[in-house]
């Protein structure tokens, strides 16, 4: 079998360093927004290249926690886009908004820019880009139509750990970011939390009485906030896999390159954003027989899988009731054919051969 990805070879490849900085916390005795949690803010900051981290629960709640720390809630509009995962839009309606979804660029699968700014109406308050796959949405243009209307802009980074965009980390270019550790991300943990990154001292400050019931002085809530935090363990194992996060990345990129030169003649394979760098925490092609591709796949033994089948304004929950000013023509297009092949940096290179040619074999056999 071979996963679309794997977090247990990424703690095989550590283990030692892993098991000794768990017991190092177990021993301690802290385990709650100690030294570890810290320490992490402050390293992960560095590498977004922003002055402050706030360690929450997930990437979900660090989305919530950065809308109400902006202020946002009833009767704010948040733009964001359906393509993505239900987790994005789950946070703003958390956060007591409304989600307004806007479609994709084709090439890029992010928020189109010209799309946002036909969407903003008197009610909008945020922009909230998704750097979807591995890459990230088109911030210049994002951040034009931000400034020019004076959004908020928070960005979605939970697929984008170390991408940036000219030259530019994301989590550096908005209000706020937030990213999720999940245990499948390019910097993941081993269980559920997340981080907001930021610039604005003050926004630093509300999203750290928000994590922990609203408390400036513990016991005592200064606003009404929430149960948040994220806890010294995955702190701890955060950063013992921290240092790695560049070399893991460059591992995806190669990995990438060589799925490139493989399938250019069997699938649309991910095109790179100009002056962008990816990091590929998916791979993700495009077929117009994708659910044919994706059987034979499995039945070979390789996970692939789709990110994401069904777009959010689709979803039963969601069905009709949220705005999607403008259609969404090639976010349903791109539901249909989308397909993420195994990517991880302990991926073997023969494995990706093997990927290869059995989606060569499905496209020869389809033609013929």
């Amino acid at each position: 079998m071979i996963p679309c990805s794997d977090p247990h070879a990424s703690y095989a490849a550590r283990r030692d360093a892993i098991d000794g900085a768990v017991a190092s916390v177990l021993a301690g005795g802290r385990y709650i927004l100690g030294k570890e949690v810290e320490t992490l803010e402050r390293e992960f900051a560095s590498v977004v290249g922003c002055r402050y981290g706030i360690g929450v629960g997930s990437g979900t709640e660090a989305i919530h926690i950065a809308l109400r720390a902006c202020g946002i809630g009833s009767g704010d509009e948040v733009i964001t886009a359906s393509h993505t995962a239900v987790a994005t839009v789950a946070a703003i309606e958390a956060a007591g908004a409304t989600p307004v979804l806007v479609d994709i660029e084709p090439d890029y699968y992010t928020l189109d820019p010209d799309k946002v700014k036909k969407a903003i109406t008197g009610r909008a308050k945020a922009v909230l880009p998704v750097h979807l796959y591995g890459q990230t949405a088109e911030m210049g243009a994002i951040m034009d139509v931000a400034r020019e209307k004076g959004l908020r802009v928070i960005e979605d980074c939970a697929q984008a750990h170390g991408a940036s965009y000219r030259n530019r980390p994301a989590g550096s270019w908005g209000n706020l970011a937030c990213f999720s550790f999940y245990p499948t991300k390019n910097l993941g943990a081993y269980g559920d939390g997340g981080m907001i990154t930021t610039n604005d001292g003050e926004l630093a400050s509300q999203c750290r009485l928000l994590r922990e019931y609203g408390w400036e002085e513990r016991y005592v809530s200064s606003r009404r906030g929430y149960n948040s935090r994220l806890d010294e363990i995955q702190a701890a194992i955060l950063r013992v896999k921290l240092p790695g996060l560049a070399a893991d990345n460059l591992r995806r990129r190669r990995l990438a390159d060589r799925y490139d030169l493989l399938l250019a003649s069997s699938v649309r394979t991910p095109k790179r954003r100009p002056e962008g760098a990816h990091v590929f925490h998916l791979y993700v092609v495009r077929t117009a027989h994708r659910n044919g591709l994706r059987d034979h796949l499995h039945r070979l033994g390789i996970g692939a899988l789709v990110h994401y089948p069904l777009p959010v304004h689709l979803q039963p929950a969601y069905r009709g009731r949220i705005d999607c000013p403008g259609g969404m023509e090639e976010t349903e297009r791109a539901a249909r054919e989308i397909l993420s092949l195994p990517m991880y940096p302990e991926l073997a290179v023969e494995n990706v051969h093997r990927v290869a040619e059995a989606v060569k074999e499905y496209g020869e056999a389809t033609n013929d």
